[in-house]
């Protein structure tokens, strides 16, 4: 067993606590040129991508107390105060704005501290935040926060321990990203642009197999979408799906509810689902949710909260606009083109209210959709449905693995679970 844990301020162990860059930022980004994180760009573990912004080496150069390195741990000042991260290997030169930048001292373990922020010392930035309209956290608690900790062999072993649950869990999300691009651009080529009708039009290989090939038309015809391949149809979601199908009322609401809400449904991926007892689950937790029904949050819609059903035995919100397709062989094209970007930037753009933007359940079934012939679609749905039900079993088995991850974190952080000859433990199983 190792030795005494030790608690200190962080100012006491860390070579470094500051900030990122203050200041107006907007006329320096670049469209290529040195990563700038800002708060969004931060989540709890994890560094976000989306929206990386970016300025040049030289405004870099001059921002040298926000330059950040592999291995600085940052912490979200405002938005989400107290969310924190390790600046991956995959960062070698970053700088940033609105963070407090942590660079560990010889004895405190990067990830290990990232591990203790977003979990135990979460109390200690929801009790030092300060602001009257945006509240934010601040470097100076930052520096008095107080960090227990165990030698760093065992701190290492811990990190590890959660990391590999994490390291896998965020595999599961890239390998997700990179099948759904798959399938969306299949469904694009198929459905949008008309590929291999275009080819076969211009007497070119549509670069099919040649059953699939004959499968489509060889010419295109006008419609009031513009050019559509001849023999398929103009269509709307409607006409292929039913638009909130299912309700649970007094009577029928189950015992028990596994509640699926907006907040945690993001870009196709559900993220958590919380359990309830039936009398106490949120008023909002009406739509009975199947296999194959796609879900998309009608509350500011550009925000993304869809997804596809893979699961049985789910409710989910009101908040969702629920999309059931009248036959099976039609849920990968529903899903797909509902939740195609164009689509939801066009609800996005028509959404109304002040407080809380949003477009009806009806708008959401008028979107357009071209329709094609049968066999066209079988084919289709084989293929996506193929891609679809391989990201359902990832997201599945990341939700296992973060509840799994989020029983054992307070436990091994607090100490209350230990781990045996840590140096010899991260050797066997690393």
């Amino acid at each position: 067993m190792g030795g005494e844990w030790t608690e200190v301020l962080l100012e006491d162990v860390a070579a470094d606590v500051t900030v990122g860059h203050v200041g107006p930022m907007a006329s320096e980004y670049v469209e290529r040129g040195v990563p700038f994180l800002r708060s969004q760009n931060v989540e709890p573990l994890r560094i976000n991508d989306t929206d990386l912004k970016f300025i040049t080496k030289e405004f870099h150069d001059r921002l040298k107390k926000s330059a950040l390195s592999p291995g600085d741990v940052v912490i979200v000042r405002t938005g989400k105060p107290g969310a924190c991260a390790v600046i991956p290997r995959t960062l070698p030169i970053a700088n940033c704005s609105d963070l407090v930048i942590v660079r560990c001292g010889e004895g405190l373990d990067s990830r290990f501290l990232a591990y203790y922020v977003n979990s135990v010392a979460a109390h200690h930035v929801n009790s030092h935040l300060v602001g009257a309209v945006q509240q934010h956290f601040n470097v100076g608690s930052a520096r008095k926060m107080f960090v227990r900790f165990p030698e760093l062999p065992e701190q290492r072993a811990i990190a590890h321990i959660l990391g590999t649950l994490d390291d896998k869990i965020e595999l599961n999300r890239r390998m997700s990203e990179t099948l759904e691009a798959m399938a969306r651009a299949l469904f694009k080529s198929w459905f949008v642009d008309f590929d291999p009708v275009r080819a076969k039009a211009e007497g070119r290989d549509p670069g099919l197999p040649q059953p699939l090939a004959d499968l489509f038309p060889a010419r295109l015809v006008e419609s009031e979408l513009g050019e559509i391949p001849e023999g398929w149809e103009v269509g709307a979601l409607g006409d292929i799906a039913a638009l909130n199908p299912e309700a649970w009322t007094k009577q029928t609401r189950p015992a028990e509810i596994e509640y699926v809400d907006l907040a945690n449904t993001k870009w196709g991926r559900i993220e958590a689902v919380t359990r309830y007892s039936g009398v106490v689950a949120p008023s909002r937790a009406q739509r009975v949710l199947r296999p194959g029904d796609t879900i998309m949050g009608t509350v500011r819609p550009g925000n993304g909260s869809y997804a596809l059903i893979s699961e049985p035995g789910l409710t989910g919100s009101t908040g969702f606009a629920v999309l059931r397709p009248h036959r099976a062989e039609r849920a990968e094209l529903v899903y797909l083109a509902a939740t195609a970007r164009d689509n939801i930037d066009a609800l996005a753009h028509l959404a109304d209210g002040a407080a809380y933007p949003a477009v009806r359940p009806d708008v959401v079934v008028a979107t357009p959709v071209v329709l094609p012939d049968w066999d066209v679609l079988s084919r289709f749905s084989a293929a996506a449905g193929a891609l679809l039900a391989r990201i359902a079993q990832g997201d599945k088995e990341s939700r296992v693995l973060a509840s799994l991850r989020d029983t054992l974190l307070p436990k091994l952080i607090s100490g209350e679970i230990r781990v045996r000859d840590p140096e010899r433990f991260v050797e066997m199983t690393a």
